[in-house]
């Protein structure tokens, strides 16, 4: 299954975001309360109850949405495979292996979900802490079962408490896009069709191709979600710019700016003809777009007349607000 970080794990924010579907196959510690109004951060956070997914859904993304949708038999195929086992073993996998995050356990990471929740006008899911050292996050969601959001340890020690709380908002994202059910459907289709003898594995990959197109889609638009929660590009981009090459020990090293003129740089290299091919055959097999074209996408979308119109609907979070 599409288990892709930005070469080939499943969807999510991080670089090895592991999606886990039908296949199974901070420098700053977070040490006191993380809603906005607590932190001390001297701004409320814009709330948008009213706010709908095609509100900030990557054209990209509706565009291989659409694509998706026409595929003969992929959402009855899915329903048909998709049963309580899949959904038993991976909770059964994550309540063994992991902490679950509550009011009463690791309080503070639960403040921040039910904060990005609440400004993206969707539930908030099940949200595990799961010990590895690679910095990761990605979340279950199949239709009609309760979803989950896993993150890692080493995540929590590499990102601020915003830029935490950016990867949580990016995760939501997918949930209220409904990607992770789509994501499940195509990999079981494309798994049905590696199956067929003779043309089944050209089936396959162009079921893949079509799929990692949407995905890298998915995730231009869930960075989307990331920035309506984070209200400030730079928390964003210095999310990408982390896991592109960032530690806990060069964290105060890095400059966003310094890493969008780079992303700038990449476009202008890659804008010529040779460019462009290298450029596709750089990407074409990754579920994630790359770093720094990630970094452009926000960076553009921030100083949109859409972005600014999202945020003139906004109600702010009342300071004195709790979660």
């Amino acid at each position: 299954m599409a288990s892709v970080p930005f070469t080939s794990q499943p969807l999510g924010f991080v670089t090895s975001d592991r999606f886990r579907f039908a296949r199974v196959q901070k420098n700053q510690k977070l040490g006191f309360p993380v809603s906005r109004a607590a932190s001390g951060s001297g701004s409320a956070a814009l709330a948008f109850r009213d706010l709908d997914a095609d509100d900030f859904r990557h054209p990209l993304d509706k565009q291989n949405t659409m694509m998706l949708r026409a595929i003969p038999g992929l959402k009855e195929v899915g329903k048909a495979l998709l049963g309580t086992v899949t959904e038993q073993v991976m909770l059964l996998e994550n309540i063994g292996t992991s902490i679950l995050v509550s009011k009463n356990q690791l309080s503070d990471l639960h403040n921040l979900m039910a904060e990005a929740a609440q400004i993206l006008n969707v539930s908030a899911p099940d949200l595990y802490v799961r010990q590895s050292p690679v910095p990761n996050a990605y979340t279950l969601a199949i239709s009609g079962k309760q979803p989950f959001v896993v993150i890692h340890t080493s995540l929590v020690e590499l990102l601020t408490r915003a830029e935490l709380q950016a990867v949580l908002a990016h995760e939501l994202g997918h949930l209220k896009c409904d990607h992770g059910v789509w994501l499940t459907y195509a990999n079981i289709l494309t798994l049905g069709a590696n199956s067929v003898p003779g043309i089944g594995g050209l089936i396959a990959q162009t079921l893949e191709e079509q799929i990692f197109r949407w995905l890298r889609a998915a995730e231009l638009t869930c960075d989307r979600a990331a920035l309506l929660v984070a209200q400030d590009p730079k928390v964003v981009i210095s999310v990408l710019m982390k896991l592109a090459g960032g530690s806990p020990s060069l964290a105060d090293q890095l400059n966003v700016d310094a890493f969008l003129e780079q992303a700038r740089s990449y476009e202008k290299a890659s804008s010529s003809p040779v460019g462009w091919y290298i450029r596709n055959a750089q990407t074409s097999q990754l579920s994630h777009p790359l770093p720094v074209l990630r970094a452009s996408e926000i960076d553009e979308w921030s100083r949109s007349s859409a972005y600014r119109s999202l945020l003139k609907r906004g109600i702010p979070i009342r300071p004195q607000q709790k979660f």
